[in-house]
């Protein structure tokens, strides 16, 4: 059953990323990779903990949103790839404020994904075991 839900958001993970890419694709800097990586790691932070704690959804459907659909709309192998054609194209300030932006950028995103998350079940900043 894992497996068919992993697939199921997946897929519409996938279509997701692929949007973005239609919407904010073309250009010189790697904007709509840069997107989906930045919101995935805040959905992931917000959407695992919250719905882990605050709904009834099943660890299957839990398992099919984290690692099907977040896995499928989040791409590290596209930053890769986007970071290197930026440094061989010449593109070096670019290409370190993609990483920058992408590594720090993230660890924000899942900063304000668990706060949000921490604001809705009404605790503080720190998790409650």
């Amino acid at each position: 059953m894992y497996f068919l839900y992993v697939g199921v958001f997946g897929a519409l993970g996938g279509m997701c990323r692929y949007a973005m890419n239609l919407w904010l694709g073309g250009g010189d800097f790697p904007s709509a990779t840069l997107a989906v990586n930045l919101i995935g790691c805040f959905l992931l932070a917000f959407l695992m903990q919250f719905l882990a704690e605050k709904s009834r959804i099943s660890l299957v459907i839990l398992n099919g949103i984290g690692t099907g659909f977040i896995g499928a709309f989040t791409t590290f192998s596209a930053f890769s790839v986007d970071t290197i054609q930026l440094v061989q194209s010449g593109a070096w300030l670019f290409a370190v404020s993609y990483v920058l932006a992408s590594f720090i950028g993230g660890l924000i995103m899942v900063k304000f994904g668990r706060m949000l998350s921490n604001k809705l079940l009404n605790r503080g900043e720190h998790r409650v075991s």
